[in-house]
């Protein structure tokens, strides 16, 4: 940008000596607390920010840029976001797309930069041009599009606003240019460098110690270890957990160290006998197993720790496999005893465990984790957060006992008894403290009929899933791949003959000066000055498709590399050796809508939009010729949802006549007959179904929908004017939030939203979004829930040899063996439908077949479209 315009940030004071002074102690602070530091020679922050938020988002994060600087807003996308902190007193906000569009008062993200660059930029000298400041920037760029066509356009214009425009335009060409954020910063860093790791102590100790930061060092690494950090861990806890952070002993979190406590090691079978005949007398008790590693599949079980009262436990060490296996079956009238109450955190993972060994638990189960995650929202609910927040009390890290991860770090195997058993059972004891603290809350907060109900059931659940996996036909998956890559590459030499010309087809650069430089397919498109680069993202060459094959054609080729790169070549590495199947695992804590997450790997984001993505569910198989895969999936739940809760006397009709109600909308919003509908209308129909019920703006639909505000705002309109009683929820449902400071689903699960009074208007907006779309999604992700812990009990009850296999949003999937096909089908289907009662008729889809593909395409078909009201 210097180069360009040697007046670039002229302005500036140097920097002062005392901070430039500072900067190498900084640097060995930020080296002690293990944060990276990126530098690259010759760009800007800005630019290494703009480039690591696009590489994150290509690989599915979803980022968040804190700055208060509006230039970033032309970084937003619908995964990567703008946290704008507060001042004096300010709230701060989060913006997305809809709120940059809103703001600015434009059509696309992409006018940011038109923007700024009319009206320049005083902080870092840009000039744009004389006269024309940010309201009138925006009324240029909203009539006129970008820079380039308004330069072009300057006889639509009079005055002086002409004059300048046309006197300076190289300079406002220029003040553009200075503007954009360069995103292809070549950068020697990937997204894993990035990590959070534990801070280097003895680093921070001896550069605290240089600058003589006695407080800080007695804070941090004082005898007592009292002291909390200062750092994120501290600044992320909100809500109650920040009250109790306030409310604890200013000197600080207590440790074992501060507390008299009775921790013992059942070593010998005496002392084993003994602890079980005591365990054995409880209604329930703490247990947490030390494993070898965190994968359930694998990990040997180190040690059991065990908790019943508040400071006292005991530990149970096995020194291999067959030791443990000898432990466990001493344990095993414990685990089989359906009257006696097992405690943990994240219990899912102890469950999986014993599972892999070949043990269940029978009796009830508490979760502490899942306790938290429903009665404190706002709370972090890893175990030693918890411990912080709710008993001011910090537990030992497991990194204190095994180091820090990588190839350095040591197993449990090889710590030493007497201190695994004391890190052990601490976590033992504090998880027993903490559901002492979270069991009368989640009735206080009215969470029993979701704990009881919703969650808790759902973990056997889950265990048998995760347990069960699904088995990958590889080689089906490696002829996909092969089919695909024949296809990529004829679509390659199909873009080379459309093009004329050989090229990079994965260099923007290429790509860009073929479209708009050969092929001319866009006269405004302009090459910046410096890189010499066209904008190619997939809007733009959406927007291109229509002009031109060659847009279409590399919109195909990207989809498909990366379906080869993400799905099909990356799947087979899943498979578990030992099973030939592949074991995801579902998280339950996690959202705030109460969906579950599937990860290692994540089979919930297998694409289904388009024709090569469906395409991997045929590598998804049966167990063997006696089973076919069976699908199950709700139609438009949500929409149902919507019906039932709002009461719309319009849409509940829809349903209850079993009409189509994206044709229904059409009819309705575009005043035409059934004969009219269009495939166009549908579509539109579609967006403004499931967009309006969760707040779209008329921006968000303008853009969603490539049209007009004006338009946007007139299809919301006449949506409302057909389905009134879905705008008198959404009111209702905002004034209710405004008042309680939640929504809740059907089941009574709690969505605490605390930006809907705020004064921000953006933060507001977004909050009450939320509290639309939070009682929809929720309740759909409850039903299923519901759902597959009632099939499950079910298929248990019958003794089938069936199983289920999967859930990916609306859909479970099952492992059905033939013969029980007149029983399973009825059985899924009926306890989906009756899982939460609705007044409009609810609708479950199954299909059968043998890979997942065809299961899909046989509902309706084969095991029959099953639909009910409840």
């Amino acid at each position: 940008r210097h180069e360009m315009y040697p007046e670039y940030k002229a302005h500036r004071e140097a920097m002062p000596e005392d901070i430039k002074a500072g900067f190498p102690y900084l640097d060995r602070m930020l080296a002690g607390f293990r944060v990276p530091v990126i530098r690259v020679d010759g760009y800007e922050a800005d630019d290494v920010i703009g480039t690591l938020a696009g590489t994150a988002e290509s690989e599915g994060f979803n980022t968040y840029m804190v700055t208060p600087d509006k230039d970033f807003a032309q970084l937003v996308t619908e995964n990567t976001k703008i946290f704008k902190p507060g001042r004096q007193g300010s709230d701060p906000e989060i913006l997305g797309v809809d709120e940059v569009l809103e703001s600015w008062n434009i059509a696309e993200i992409g006018q940011v930069v038109d923007v700024l660059g009319l009206m320049g930029d005083t902080s870092d000298n840009v000039p744009g041009v004389p006269g024309i400041g940010p309201k009138t920037a925006q009324k240029l760029i909203d009539k006129f599009g970008s820079v380039e066509v308004l330069l072009d356009s300057t006889d639509q214009l009079k005055g002086k606003q002409k004059e300048n425009l046309e006197t300076f335009r190289e300079q406002a060409l220029m003040s553009k240019e200075l503007v954009i954020i360069n995103t292809r910063v070549p950068l020697d860093v990937e997204v894993k460098d990035l990590e959070v790791r534990e801070r280097d102590e003895e680093a921070l100790k001896k550069v605290f110690n240089d600058l003589e930061f006695r407080v800080l060092v007695d804070r941090l690494f004082g005898e007592s270890a009292k002291a909390p950090s200062s750092g994120p861990q501290q600044a992320l806890l909100f809500g109650e957990a920040a009250e109790a952070q306030i409310s604890a002993d200013p000197a600080g979190f207590r440790t074992l160290a501060d507390v008299e406590h009775d921790y013992t090691i059942a070593d010998t079978d005496e002392k084993l006998v003994a602890l079980i005949e005591d365990l054995a007398k409880q209604k329930s008790f703490c247990l947490d197993l030390e494993t070898s590693h965190l994968s359930t599949k694998t990990a040997e079980i180190v040690g059991i720790a065990v908790s019943r009262e508040p400071h006292t436990g005991a530990y149970i060490p096995t020194a291999d496999r067959e030791s443990s296996l000898v432990v466990l079956d001493k344990l095993k009238g414990l685990l089989e005893d359906e009257g006696i109450g097992l405690i943990g955190h994240n219990v899912k993972y102890d469950l999986s465990v014993l599972k892999w060994h070949g043990y269940e638990w029978q009796g009830p189960i508490y979760d502490t984790m899942l306790a938290a995650h429903l009665t404190m929202p706002d709370a972090r609910v890893r175990m030693d957060s918890l411990a912080e927040s709710l008993l001011e009390y910090r537990p030992k890290l497991i990194s204190d006992l095994i180091g820090e991860r990588g190839k350095d770090q040591k197993s449990m195997r090889d710590v030493p008894v007497a201190d695994a058993a004391e890190y052990a059972v601490e976590d033992a004891d504090v998880t027993l403290q903490l559901w002492e603290k979270l069991e009368p809350k989640i009735a206080e907060m009215d969470q029993t009929e979701v704990f009881e109900n919703v969650e808790i059931p759902l973990l056997p659940v889950l265990v048998d899933m995760e347990h069960e996996g699904i088995r990958l036909d590889t080689d089906v998956l490696a002829e996909i791949s092969s089919n695909l890559q024949t296809e990529i590459d004829r679509t390659r030499e199909r873009i080379f003959e459309l093009a004329g010309d050989e090229f990079n087809l994965n260099s923007p650069k290429q790509l860009g000066e073929i479209l708009f430089e050969k092929l001319k397919l866009d006269p405004n498109a302009k090459r910046t000055r410096k890189s010499k680069q066209y904008q190619t993202n997939e809007r733009i060459l959406t927007r291109l498709a229509n002009r031109h094959e060659i847009a279409e054609r590399v919109l195909h080729y990207r989809e498909s590399t990366k379906l080869k790169s993400t799905y099909l070549d990356m799947l087979p590495g899943t498979v578990f050796e030992k099973t030939g199947r592949v074991h995801t695992n579902y998280e339950q804590a996690v959202t705030a809508t109460g969906r579950m997450q599937s990860s290692n790997p994540n089979l919930q984001n297998i694409p289904v939009r388009s024709d090569q993505g469906r395409e991997i569910r045929k590598a998804f198989v049966p167990r063997d010729d006696n089973y076919t895969l069976l699908a199950a999936d709700y139609s438009q739940i949500e929409l149902r949802i919507v019906a039932a809760i709002s009461g719309d006397e319009a849409m509940k009709g829809a349903f209850e006549r079993g009409d189509d109600i994206h044709d229904m909308t059409s009819m309705k919003v575009f005043d035409v007959n059934a004969d009219g509908v269009t495939a166009e209308m549908r579509r539109r129909a579609k967006t403004v179904n499931f967009g309006i019920v969760y707040g779209i703006s008329a921006f968000g639909l303008s853009d969603r929908l490539d049209i007009p505000r004006a338009q946007a705002v007139d299809l919301i309109e006449s949506y409302f004017v057909q389905y009134p009683g879905i705008r008198d929820y959404m009111d209702a449902t905002v004034e209710f939030c405004r008042e309680h400071g939640y929504v809740q689903t059907m089941t009574g699960r709690r969505r605490y939203l605390r930006d809907i009074n705020s004064r921000n208007q953006m933060l507001r907006s977004a909050a009450e979004r939320n509290a639309i779309n939070s009682p929809i999604q929720g309740s759909a992700a409850d039903m299923i829930k519901i759902a597959m812990a009632k099939i499950h009990d079910r298929m248990r009850e019958a003794d089938l040899k069936s199983r289920m296999l999967l859930q990916v949003h609306d859909e479970l999937v099952f492992d059905m063996y033939k013969d029980e096909v007149v029983v399973l089908p009825g059985l899924v289907a009926e306890e989906m439908k009756e899982a939460i009662s609705l007044s409009v008729p609810i609708v479950v889809e199954v299909g059968t077949g043998g890979d997942w593909l065809e299961a899909q395409a046989q509902k309706g078909k084969g095991a029959g479209e099953t639909v009910g009201r409840c």
